[in-house]
């Protein structure tokens, strides 16, 4: 007696479809991730997307009179590696229901992701010395 398969069949298309929208929303998911991260004195904000690249930077009007430059780039990349990193962390938490067992989702997302818990080099964000000026207080000076 021949074994009707169209329950099967059907059984596997429904999963199939399944599957592919479950795909979807983490693809959907994933696209919309963004992290920011903020100075402790709030002057320095960003903002990072889904691959951890910097999409928005904001910067306080006296920020250039609070942080000597190298100090403020050191501070700007410091914040930009940990929500880059906090991204990642998010996406893989995204895909670990969607991967094989036991796959690291953080190895999908490309070797060049920052780990999570990557450390960070410190940064002072203490004001800046007295030695330091900004040129236009130099001008002023005189």
């Amino acid at each position: 007696m021949p074994t009707d398969h169209r329950a099967e069949v059907a059984e596997l298309l429904a999963d199939y479809r399944r599957s592919r929208e479950r795909l979807e929303a983490t693809r959907q998911e994933l696209a919309a991730l963004t992290e920011t991260a903020r100075s402790e004195d709030g002057s320095v904000e960003v903002t990072v997307g889904p691959q951890g690249v910097l999409r928005d930077l904001h910067l306080s009007d006296d920020v250039h009179e609070r942080y000597h430059p190298a100090r403020l780039s050191a501070l700007i990349v410091r914040l930009t590696t940990e929500a880059a990193g906090e991204v990642v962390r998010r996406a893989a938490d995204a895909l670990a229901p969607i991967v094989p067992e036991g796959t690291d989702p953080a190895v999908l997302l490309g070797p060049h992701q920052p780990a999570a818990d990557e450390p960070v080099d410190a940064v002072d964000e203490e004001p800046v010395d007295d030695e330091w000026r900004p040129a236009h207080a130099e001008r002023n000076r005189s």
